[in-house]
């Protein structure tokens, strides 16, 4: 049966977080003992959301096995029907809700308004699917997503044809004037403040009638792992990605596969209950571990070893052991120095985990993730100072020297990771108090129900 509208899954998936949230906030619990939890999660919200545009925009119809169901998939979906994409729900056969089967449009149609939330994803890879469609499309999303920065969507789309009104903002709001086609060809944007600005015109890129030769001009480019991404979705719908030096791609004109897709476990989700390991003591073990993935959450079995933890893997099962204790009664988790520029997602949970390391942690590379949710290095230097600790901002990253930490609010800025970087910080500090805990559901719905689940 084909759906007019998205719909939420047989679950509510705001329900968890709005049972346990108050009109003063969510109180963090307190880890009573040492943890000992196995726990599955759902899909990735990098992956769901890319496999969404090219199925939107593939030569037939695809099914996406055991996606995410968020917010932020939510809005891609609502953004892509609202351009002529079909899509019907099929039961799943995993426990986080349906399948979707994905069909698209035999012509894209704008005359519509897209609602971005404060969804990077959905600002910066649907304003080129909206290109291929035939008149205006507006895109808007919340009071917080006009600070993201959007220069690279719209220089970019502008630097290969197409007409888009922003009223001189370089963000949001905007207007995608659409004339069903898009000529494409050599482009260069500075992508330094997203690697999504490169994501989102690779992914529509093969539907341009000359492809696009695509060049970065800034200093640097974060996120490397998320282009390395997209790039391997394309190539599992038969799109080569030519990358004939560093910080340039071609991608030559041509049909988008129909696929079948298994989407993976989100494994930047995995994060806070992986950190919980060390800072509650015992060990947590996440199911569905891929062998191979290009997920930045990956990187967390190399990651935690470096605090301390000890890390296994036996099958589609990694766990994470925490250290052994101090002799004097410390956690045993030990101070680092780390360049996460390829990982800044994973930053909120881990500077929560330095906060109780045993010795100083500087953690660079991250100057990118001033421009995510919110200014991500600002605020947890502001929430952690606010309950007793010691973070310095850097130029480009974090200084964490451990300190007695007291309980207290903790505001989440609308931003689902430092939502659970409070959570983390509750484990071991009494009366930490997160005042939007429902920001989680952008990426994980059902994370005040695992949280209590690994809690026991």
């Amino acid at each position: 049966m084909q759906i007019s509208r998205y719909s939420a899954p047989e679950f509510d998936p705001y329900g968890d977080n709005r049972q346990t949230e108050t009109d003063d906030g969510w109180r963090a619990p307190v880890a009573a003992a040492p943890i000992s939890a196995t726990l599955s999660l759902p899909g990735s919200k990098s992956l769901t959301n890319r496999e969404l545009v090219l199925a939107a925009l593939a030569d037939g119809p695809s099914t996406l096995r055991a996606p995410l169901w968020s917010r932020d998939s939510e809005l891609m979906v609502e953004g892509l029907r609202a351009l002529g994409v079909g899509f019907e729900r099929m039961p799943g056969a995993g426990g986080f809700g349906d399948d979707l089967r994905v069909t698209p449009a035999d012509e894209l149609f704008g005359s519509t308004t897209i609602d971005c939330g404060l969804a990077g994803t959905v600002m910066r890879f649907l304003p080129p699917v909206a290109a291929l469609a035939l008149g205006p499309t507006t895109f808007d999303g919340d009071a917080a997503a006009y600070r993201r920065p959007m220069r690279g969507v719209i220089e970019g789309l502008r630097g290969i044809g197409v007409d888009l009104d922003d009223d001189g903002r370089w963000a949001l709001p905007f207007t995608v004037h659409g004339t069903g086609r898009v000529e494409g060809g050599e482009l260069t944007i500075d992508a330094s403040a997203s690697s999504q600005f490169v994501s989102g015109l690779l992914l529509s890129a093969a539907r341009f009638e000359r492809g696009l030769d695509l060049e970065h001009a800034g200093e640097r480019l974060p996120s490397l792992p998320h282009i390395e991404m997209t790039i391997d979705t394309l190539a599992r719908r038969g799109i080569e990605v030519e990358q004939p030096s560093t910080g340039r791609w071609r991608v030559a004109p041509g049909p988008i596969a129909a696929r079948d897709v298994d989407i993976e476990p989100d494994l930047s989700n995995a994060a806070p209950f992986l950190v919980a390991a060390l800072v509650a003591g015992g060990s947590v073990t996440i199911t569905g571990w891929p062998g191979e993935t290009t997920q930045v959450g990956a990187q967390l079995a190399e990651l935690l070893p470096r605090f301390g933890a000890r890390v296994e893997r036996s099958g589609d099962r990694l766990t994470v052991h925490a250290p052994q204790p101090d002799d004097d009664g410390g956690r045993g988790i030990r101070g680092v120095d780390l360049d996460l520029s390829e990982a800044g997602e994973l930053v909120p949970n881990l500077v929560a985990l330095a906060a109780f390391a045993d010795g100083p942690s500087t953690i660079t590379g991250i100057g990118h993730i001033r421009h995510h949710e919110t200014d991500r290095l600002a605020a947890l230097a502001a929430e952690l100072n606010g309950l007793g600790g010691r973070v310095t901002e850097l130029d480009d990253g974090l200084r964490i020297e451990p300190a007695p930490l007291h309980g207290g609010e903790w505001r989440a800025y609308e931003d689902h990771r430092m939502a659970t970087t409070g959570a983390i910080v509750g484990l071991a500090v009494d009366g930490v108090v997160v005042d939007d805990i429902g920001s989680t559901s952008k990426t994980l719905p059902q994370f005040t129900e695992l949280w209590g689940r690994m809690l026991g």
